[in-house]
């Protein structure tokens, strides 16, 4: 019998690892995925309890209310909104909707791992531009685009290295591409920058027909287990997800807690004053341990652990969680020496500080 083979692609796909591991059931400080310390809003809790009775029917497929909730909070057009179970379906309906095999898509050396995924899952090629010292290089960027380019992905800001660039950046890596590449600027972070050079990217979609943004729920409004993401875009843009999402793709739960959560001004405005406190504390506590810490303007920061023939980053894991602390690994991202570590609470940071400096002292 001939034996049955996936697409071509798939293959080179690496799966997601979670940092706990299997089997070990225990009270982890998980530091590995960048959740809100301070959990969901008590509203959205109150919006997620209060739908649970509703459950029997299937979400509203238009997302109205959802869609008019994010436009109201962020003073868009609704109609120039869609949205999906989560910023990484969203960011694999676009590679649905625009590439496929024969195609390119572009991204960067260290950006987010979710848009390699989408690209080999679509069947197109992906084309990695260089970065410059963590951050994304817009000439490299251009330079590597090409006729078969259909999208070019920029996680601005980017995870693993919680860097960004500029607006004007942005404007100029939107005009030296080819007018026929969509540019889907990935602002999953974007609640938690306020610099005034930068722009997750409403004006560059407003004013162009050919440049869209991703966001989530997940990172500042604390919906991670719930799977929210949206994209604004071009209406022809918009159409095309439209036609490739899945009809009911946002739970009932989901949707009422989001609509919530994006209202709440109150709980994004305390979570923003968490990190704005903890994100340079925790800097300065490791750059005190020696250990080479990236600027970022996220919840989270990327930690190069100093250069020591007997210690490495698995020994420092290995130390970490036997502390029952968790973070995560960085070598699929193109950093073996380094080390993603979000921001927690209180409790958690003091402890991740203590339990580094017992092994790197």
């Amino acid at each position: 019998m001939e034996l049955l083979l996936p697409r071509p692609g798939l293959g080179q796909i690496k799966p997601y690892r979670p940092a706990q591991p299997l089997g070990e059931e225990r009270p982890w400080i998980d530091l590995s995925l960048t959740v809100n310390p301070l959990g969901p809003s008590p509203k959205a809790l109150a919006a997620y309890r209060n739908a649970a009775g509703q459950i029997h029917r299937y979400p509203d497929s238009r997302q109205e209310s959802l869609r008019r909730a994010i436009a109201r909070r962020y003073d868009l057009d609704a109609t120039r909104i869609v949205c999906a179970d989560g910023s990484d379906a969203m960011i694999q309906l676009f590679c649905q909707a625009y590439a496929g095999p024969g195609d390119e898509v572009l991204c960067h050396e260290h950006g987010y791992q979710g848009f390699l995924k989408a690209i080999r899952v679509s069947g197109a090629t992906p084309v990695v531009a260089k970065e410059r010292d963590m951050v994304a290089d817009v000439d490299a960027m251009i330079d590597r685009a090409g006729e078969r380019t259909k999208i070019c992905f920029l996680a601005n800001p980017n995870n693993p290295t919680g860097t960004y660039i500029p607006l004007e950046a942005v404007q100029r890596l939107r005009a030296g591409l080819p007018p026929h590449v969509l540019l889907v600027l990935d602002a999953a972070y974007a609640e938690f920058v306020r610099r005034n050079n930068y722009d997750c990217g409403v004006e560059l979609v407003e004013n162009t027909d050919n440049t869209a943004m991703v966001r989530t729920f997940s990172k500042m409004y604390g919906l991670a287990g719930l799977r929210v993401g949206w994209a604004y875009g071009p209406p022809a843009v918009v159409d095309a997800l439209n036609h490739v999402r899945g009809a009911f793709n946002v739970s009932v739960p989901a949707q009422a807690a989001a609509i919530a959560a994006v209202t709440d001004v109150g709980h994004e405005e305390a979570t923003y004053a968490h990190n704005s406190h903890w994100l340079p504390w925790l800097t300065h506590e490791l750059e005190q341990l020696g250990v080479r810490v990236y600027p970022s303007v996220c919840n989270f920061i990327l930690a190069r652990i100093p250069a020591d023939p007997s210690l490495g980053v698995q020994q420092v894991m290995d130390h970490l969680a036997r502390c029952n602390i968790l973070v995560r690994p960085t070598q699929d991202y193109g950093l073996p020496d380094c080390l993603r570590i979000t921001v927690g609470s209180e409790e958690e940071n003091r402890a991740l500080v203590r339990a580094l400096a017992e092994i790197l002292a």
